[in-house]
């Protein structure tokens, strides 16, 4: 499995905001979803080693989040909800400081072939701050996978973009979900309807479910996951 957690725990205050969840991933597109303040964000940051669990394991490509932080920082990618962007850097020269980070071979053909992937060209000339959100979204996008890591985990990656821009996007994660783990957290159900092999919900710091999006519409007897959704949710 690419991620594995057991037991994971996150307390702020007298708050749990992860109440002791195991689940695993393995290559695919995995939905993790839930309300505002469920505890996604929560557990995304622990895995990316951006915070740190109160109680728990959690492992990436067999690397502990907490003993061995940047074995796993070089097999993760990770676009935040909150896409924090050099707005004076040029969309190439954001990459190239990016590529220059993870120590690239052949920088200048690995950038070029994620901006061919995520449909940067026209704009890739351009200072990011220019960029319509949409585009700000792609280049986060682009770092995101620039190093080629076995493990993607995105928060809102498709947050302002128009529909044709979901179109190509979605299909992009459809693509990299073939060889790669990838984590989607989104709102839109039509979203994971579309991309995710497999999905996990999560309320109130606690998954609610854990299964594949087919077995899920299966016993609960509906037609789309949006239904489970609210089901689930409003039940806790």
């Amino acid at each position: 499995m690419s991620i594995h957690v057991e037991g994971l725990t996150k307390i702020y205050g007298e708050q749990k905001a992860v109440d002791d969840i195991s689940f695993a991933a393995k290559p695919g597109v995995l939905g993790f979803l839930g309300p505002n303040g469920a505890g996604k964000s929560t557990t995304m940051k622990i895995l990316t080693g951006f915070i740190p669990q109160t109680g728990g394991r959690a492992e990436v490509c067999g690397f502990d989040v907490t003993t061995q932080p940047l074995e796993v920082k070089r097999n993760i990618g990770y676009l935040p909800e909150s896409n924090a962007l050099y707005a004076d850097m040029y969309v190439k020269e954001s990459l190239g400081f990016v590529a220059d980070m993870h120590k690239l071979h052949e920088p200048e053909k690995r950038i070029a072939e994620v901006i061919e992937m995520t449909g940067l060209g026209p704009e890739q000339h351009k200072k990011i701050g220019q960029l319509s959100k949409g585009y700000r979204q792609r280049v986060g996008l682009a770092q995101a996978i620039l190093h080629d890591p076995k493990v993607l985990i995105l928060d809102e990656p498709t947050s302002g973009l128009d529909p044709n821009q979901l179109i190509s996007i979605r299909q992009l994660i459809i693509d990299l979900g073939k060889t790669k783990t990838v984590v989607l957290s989104t709102h839109i159900m039509q979203e994971v309807e579309a991309v995710c092999d497999h999905v996990i919900i999560i309320n109130k710091g606690k998954i609610v479910a854990d299964d594949t999006l087919q077995s899920l519409k299966h016993s609960n007897n509906a037609t789309s996951l949006e239904s489970i959704f609210v089901k689930l949710t409003n039940n806790q």
